[in-house]
Parts: C-alpha cells; sequence; structure tokens
C-alpha cells in the first residue's frame, strides 16, 4: 500500500478520535461533578440548634452534649438556641421558616408525635413538614415508690389495684406529657381503675411521691436521679424493651407481665422538608460519628439516657408509629384536645 494511501486512510480516523476525546473529557467532568455532590462542603458556616424546652432538661443535655461533639468534628460552631413554650411551636417555627440547607435544625422527638392527636390545629405535620436527620437519644421511664411502699413491683401495684378499684393514686407531670401518658397506657393495658394526679414539675411530683401522696411515681431517670442516689425512692420497673444499665436489678414491665408496656421516650434532629439528599447525607453521618464519642457515651449514660443515631428512615418511622401509638392511647384516656 502507498504512504499517501495509508495517510488518507488513518487520516479519516481523526474526527473520531477528536469525539472520543471530547467524550472521555466530558465523562471525566461528570464524574467529578458527581463527586462533588456527593462529598458536600458541608458544613461551611455555624450551625443552629433550636430546642422546644428550657435548659438544664433532658433534651437540653443531650444536645449541649452533642453540639459540642459536632463543633469538635466538622471545625464549625454548633449553637443552641432554647425556643421552650407553645408545645414546641416556637422551635418548631424557627425551623420550618429556615432553608433547608442542613444549618438551621430543630430537635424533635415523641413530644411532636403526641402533638399530633393532642392539641386541635397544627400549624405543620409532624411528619411531612419535617426532613428527618438522625435519632439522637431514647430514655425509658421510670415508676418509683416511696422507700418504705408496701409494693415492691408493677405486679403488686396492679394486684392491689384490681382488689381495691379506685384506690391508688399514678402520679405525673403535665397532661399530655409522655410521663402522664404512661401512667394512662398503664392503666389501660392492665385494667385497672386508678386515678391519675398530675403535678406541673418533676420536683413538685418527686415531694408527692415521698409524702405518699401517690402510690407510683412515673418519670425518666434524669428527674429522679437525686432521690434514687439518695435512697429516698425505690424503683419497681422500667418501661423499656430492657434493663436499664443503672438499674440493672430493676425488671421492666414486659417481665413483670405486661408486655404492651413499652414506653421509650426520645429525641432527634430534624429540617425543614427538602433538604438536598448529599446534605443530609453528610450531616447523618456527622451526628452519628458525634454520637459514637465515648466522652458523649459516657456522659449520657449517667444521665440515664442512651445516645444513639439512626438512619433518617428509621427516624420517620420511629415517629410515625408513635403518632399512631399515642393517639390510640389519648382517644381511649378520653383527653380533650388542647
Amino acid at each position: 500500500m502507498r504512504s499517501h494511501d495509508l495517510g488518507s486512510k488513518y487520516g479519516s480516523l481523526r474526527p473520531l478520535r477528536k469525539a472520543l476525546i471530547a467524550f472521555l473529557g466530558f465523562a471525566v467532568s461528570a464524574f467529578a461533578f458527581d463527586c462533588a455532590l456527593s462529598e458536600p462542603n458541608f458544613p461551611a458556616k455555624a450551625i443552629q440548634i433550636f430546642i422546644p424546652y428550657g435548659a438544664g432538661g433532658v433534651a437540653d443535655l443531650t444536645m449541649r452534649l452533642l453540639a459540642q461533639k459536632l463543633t469538635e468534628r466538622t471545625k464549625q460552631q454548633v449553637v443552641i438556641e432554647n425556643r421552650p413554650g407553645a408545645g414546641g411551636l416556637l422551635a418548631a417555627k424557627e425551623v420550618l421558616r429556615a432553608p433547608a440547607d442542613g444549618y438551621t435544625l430543630g430537635v424533635i422527638g415523641n413530644g411532636q408525635a403526641i402533638g399530633m392527636s393532642l392539641f386541635k390545629t397544627r400549624p405543620y405535620n409532624v411528619l411531612t413538614d419535617f426532613t428527618f436527620v438522625s435519632i439522637t437519644a431514647r430514655f425509658e421511664m421510670l415508676l418509683a415508690v416511696k422507700v418504705d411502699s408496701p409494693f415492691k413491683t408493677a405486679e403488686d401495684v396492679v394486684t392491689a389495684g384490681r382488689k381495691q378499684p379506685g384506690k391508688l393514686n399514678f402520679g405525673a407531670i403535665n397532661p399530655g406529657s409522655t410521663q402522664n401518658l404512661s401512667a394512662h397506657l398503664l392503666r389501660q393495658v392492665s385494667g385497672i381503675d386508678v386515678a391519675i394526679v398530675p403535678y406541673k414539675t418533676t420536683p413538685d411530683l418527686v415531694t408527692a411521691v415521698l409524702r405518699g401522696d401517690v402510690d407510683v411515681g412515673f418519670d425518666f431517670y434524669a428527674g429522679l436521679q437525686a432521690v434514687i442516689s439518695d435512697n429516698q425512692v425505690r424503683i419497681i420497673a422500667t418501661s423499656g424493651e430492657q434493663r436499664n444499665s443503672l438499674l440493672s436489678d430493676v425488671p421492666t414491665a414486659k417481665e413483670s407481665g405486661f408486655p404492651e408496656y413499652v414506653v421509650t421516650s426520645w429525641n432527634g434532629l430534624a429540617a425543614a422538608a427538602g433538604m438536598p439528599a448529599e446534605i443530609l447525607t453528610a450531616l447523618n453521618q456527622h451526628v452519628n460519628a458525634a454520637l459514637a464519642d465515648p466522652a458523649l457515651q459516657a456522659t449520657a449514660s449517667t444521665l440515664g439516657m442512651d445516645a444513639r443515631g439512626s438512619t433518617p428512615e428509621e427516624m420517620r418511622d420511629r415517629m410515625a408509629a408513635d403518632v399512631k401509638k399515642w393517639a390510640a392511647v389519648i382517644e381511649k384516656a378520653g383527653i380533650e384536645k388542647q
């Protein structure tokens, strides 16, 4: 074959080669763009977390621990903003009117699940108006009696309630709170006739238990920690799926013969609906890694909290299940909507 024939043959391939190079360049650029999306530079500024409770409570303590670890991990300041009142609406409004960019978060949990049935109207739907990020902490209910109470177990209480209907009193804070509804739930699953006495604060409840004004008080470990340490009360049961590590000798209500009595309060982080998937993934990874920090785990444990993260899907499923669960308890208890 003559040289000019070869030149003619391979010269005809040059446009194809140029097209191939152009295609490869486009593919590399697209891959780089996808990588940029999958690994966003997040966070690039301070994050705010709005809490619907006052300072010093269980949710506040949990979030302050988490905010510290997130700040250390991300090298960006994570700021706690307390917005108590109006059944959580004040904090929720701050979150829902902010961009869904991951920089404005709110604490929601089973309290908001309860609110869906407790209030006549809500300016949001907790299942559709939020982007769920991760559960952050779980904590079960404790059933407390004064130290010289004749009741040693939850079964003792129920047996007495069945023998003498209407004589026993259960105590818990604020109607519609998780503590209050957990007392209603025990009454419902056991079928006993007891009065449920509401108190404004946990200290008021503790005083009532110590004076014998109520036979059983319902509250979280953090609220009862001082009187447990001083041996002023005895915990006769816990409400979780498993025994509390701080009270390993105390059986769960399930173990005591009441398998339907499981109450685990929880908190988590959420943002306004519509957060980009890549930001949600990055934020969820940061939160889960911060919660796994041994120092945070140890501190949370001393407060009776199980600080563990979750996927966004797990948090949403938990919220949906609790909306359904507490709606049934509220309806059966005949609690009037606020």
